[in-house]
């Protein structure tokens, strides 16, 4: 029996279509994109169903309430599915990534994410390639978590970075093994793919929190940003210099991350490295985040720390509980 798929389009320069004001996604146009590709009706592709989003979004206009959405439809339909490939804007593809990794929770089926830099419309189009080879994946049944495909390139969902804005190979994972390469056959990484944890499938909607993103700088005054710091912040990623260095700026940031600490507010520290990890205490100059309350993110992405931590707090944990998970891996998403 032939495999089935959902595609989930949300919008997207996959799907777009040139008009007088430049690219747009436009309803119903992917549906006829897709229908004029031979490939995906041959006997070796899987069967598949289209779900358009509404409203179709420039992944840029992407916010929590379309991650739940997404997270919605792949629930509301996954005992009809063998797997499900988004189809998403790459500008924030990695945040989308991250946050289903967290929200999907004993996940058995691969969801896969992709897109192009070119739409599918165009003569150019890797969307091609990305929607074919997306949908192979999700019906292989292999890579049953979260990943997102690109350009010969399957890589973990909360690993995965934006490396580039307008090169073909736009995506991979700085700090981890990509789970399959792609060129004349699908070759899949088994040691790094996810091994299943038996666990009953369920779907963790976000709830609307603040949190922010904080990155430090040479002659950062960080008395600027101490307006921000209020218990009204739920949690910041407080994205460092190296292993989680900060400037002194005669030690103003110290007491406004304890007072944020206080407020309840947990501040994890990522690396602006694209590989490697933080390591609070190593040097000096992250030693004094460590003692105000800060957590280490190790090497989390930015995407990865923020889904974590509006998922996190939507369990109603305990600031310390939320302080203790941070810092564990919890979806593959880092290594301690």
């Amino acid at each position: 029996m032939k495999k089935k798929v959902l595609i989930i389009y949300t919008g997207g320069t996959i799907g777009m279509k040139k008009t007088d004001k430049g690219y747009a996604p436009v309803a119903g146009f992917l549906g006829e994109a897709i229908s004029a590709i031979e490939d995906m009706k041959s006997d070796g592709a899987p069967l598949w169903d289209l779900h358009e989003m509404s409203p179709l979004l420039d992944s840029s206009d992407i916010t929590l309430k379309e991650w739940n959405k997404i997270a919605g439809v792949i629930y509301d339909n996954y005992s009809a599915y063998d797997g499900f490939v988004v189809l998403h804007g790459t500008d924030t593809m990695a945040y989308t990534a991250s946050a289903l990794s967290f929200m999907l929770h004993g996940l058995d089926k691969p969801v896969v994410l992709t897109g192009s830099q070119i739409p599918l419309s165009e003569i150019r189009s890797d969307g091609r390639d990305n929607l074919i080879t997306s949908l192979l994946i999700a019906a292989d049944g292999v890579a049953n978590e979260v990943c997102l495909y690109f350009s010969g390139k399957l890589i973990r969902g909360n690993r995965a970075v934006k490396m580039s804005a307008d090169r073909l190979v736009a995506f991979d994972s700085p700090n981890y093994p990509h789970l399959a390469d792609v060129g004349i056959s699908i070759k899949y990484n088994y040691s790094a793919l996810e091994k299943p944890g038996g666990k009953k499938f369920e779907m963790r909607p976000f709830r609307d929190l603040p949190i922010g993103v904080l990155k430090v700088f040479p002659g950062i005054q960080f008395s600027l940003f101490e307006s921000i710091m209020t218990d009204k912040l739920s949690g910041i990623v407080l994205e460092t210099f190296g292993a989680g260095n900060i400037p002194s700026d005669s030690g103003a940031l110290i007491p406004i991350i304890s007072r944020a600490f206080e407020n309840g507010t947990v501040i994890t520290v990522c690396s602006q490295c694209p590989s490697g990890t933080v390591s609070l205490g190593a040097y000096e100059a992250s030693s004094a985040l460590k003692a105000a309350g800060a957590v280490s993110g190790y090497d989390m992405t930015t995407e990865a720390a923020v889904a974590k931590l509006y998922y996190l707090f939507s369990l109603d944990l305990t600031v310390d509980e939320i302080k203790h998970y941070m810092e564990q891996n919890l979806r593959g998403e880092m290594t301690v």
